[in-house]
């Protein structure tokens, strides 16, 4: 075992998960790492090395200890920054600083690694971020799992790059490495205009952002009941209301919209929705009255204090189906929760969170269909 190996192999997920098919490295940060170096002079890591996408930490670590001095980061996930946080901490390794996806991120950058994302518009822009203000000489070493890579991923760097080239497969990994930026500018965040109930609701999405522009299948079923949801005294008192694991802020800013009356808190654990959400409510108008915040769950929200929560939590962790994040944010939303609040959720109904939900106070199926359930939950 290499000493990287053995840094590998003291990672962690953070929070810690008992589920072994959820690591917190893969053979595709080694590769990525191993091709970086060994395209650069001297067969090592430059002083200065840009990441993105990095999921507990493996790339960054891995990074400093193959002789990077200092390392910007960008990871979607506020808990992926803990994770890394922790292990970083555990192996005692400094050197690195947390960003934004922006352009100080990559500003002058002749390295960048990357884990490829699954979505196609998140690579696409990534891409125009480095190839539009990284330096000229930039190399972007992109890795994956086989199975999740396509020709797609190769042409659509081809847009922002002129030179993509593809390593061989190693462990059912693969690496893409782009040159020669074409400068291509910023598209991003884009945006598109839906009815909702009759009214105009414009959703602006950044490439990481579940469901882009479009307003998700379970969204939709959700904001059917949205005359229902305002049909109460306890909405209409002008309290503060959660859009909890908001995306795009669809739900919030729906009911800013509809209820002028309305402030919202809108958290999410992904800063690409967070960016999303904040640009939803400012090309909606309704910014000065729905707060986005980057958060793990519902956090710094004290106990009991909320009357109306709004959720339609994600079932995947990365590639896998997992509901982990769903039952923490049930629980998180029952916590918070005022006595007498309800917590609106829409679920895919063969995951069966009925007896979470029941934990939390009286539950009461409001709609069913071929794929989703609406409940209510009133906290005792």
């Amino acid at each position: 075992m290499t000493d990287r190996d053995a840094l590998f192999a003291g990672l962690r997920r953070w929070p810690d998960v008992e589920d072994a098919a959820l690591q917190a490295h893969d053979a595709s940060d080694a590769l990525v790492l191993d091709q970086a170096a060994g395209g650069m002079a001297q067969g090592r890591m430059p002083a200065e090395v840009v990441v993105i996408g990095d999921r507990h930490g493996a790339l960054t670590l891995g990074a400093l200890h193959d002789g990077a001095e200092h390392v910007r980061v960008h990871q979607d996930s506020i808990v992926g920054e803990r994770a890394l946080d922790a292990n970083a901490a555990a192996a005692g390794m400094t050197g690195y600083a947390h960003h934004q996806l922006d352009a100080s991120l990559v500003e002058g950058a002749r390295l960048v690694l990357l884990q490829l994302p699954r979505s196609l518009d998140e690579l696409d822009e990534i891409a125009e971020l480095v190839a539009t203000h990284a330096d000229e000489r930039v190399v972007l070493v992109a890795g994956g799992r086989v199975k999740h890579m396509s020709m797609s991923m190769n042409a659509l760097l081809e847009r922002s790059f002129r030179s993509v080239h593809a390593s061989l497969g190693w462990r059912k990994s693969r690496v893409l490495r782009a040159q020669a930026p074409r400068r291509p500018g910023i598209s991003w965040p884009r945006t598109r205009r839906h009815d909702v109930a009759g009214e105009p609701l414009i959703v602006a999405a950044h490439g990481g952002a579940f469901a882009g522009t479009s307003i998700d299948i379970g969204a939709q079923t959700l904001l059917a009941h949205l005359p229902e949801i305002l049909d109460r005294p306890l909405a209409a008192d002008a309290p503060q209301v959660v859009d909890l694991a908001c995306g795009t802020g669809v739900l919030g800013v729906a009911l800013a919209l509809a209820h002028p009356d309305i402030r919202v808190l809108a958290t999410d654990a992904s800063a690409a929705a967070v960016a999303s959400a904040r640009a939803t409510a400012a090309a909606n108008a309704v910014e000065d009255r729905v707060v986005v915040r980057q958060a793990d769950g519902l956090e710094d929200v004290p106990d009991g204090s909320v009357p109306l929560i709004l959720l339609n939590p994600p079932f995947h962790i990365g590639a896998a189906v997992h509901t982990g994040i769903a039952e923490r944010l049930i629980a998180d939303a029952g916590r918070a929760l005022a006595p007498g609040g309800e917590l609106w959720c829409v679920w895919n109904g063969h995951l069966g969170y009925r007896p979470l939900l029941d934990r939390i106070g009286e539950t009461r199926q409001v709609s069913r269909n071929a794929k989703f359930v609406v409940t209510a939950t009133r906290r005792r």
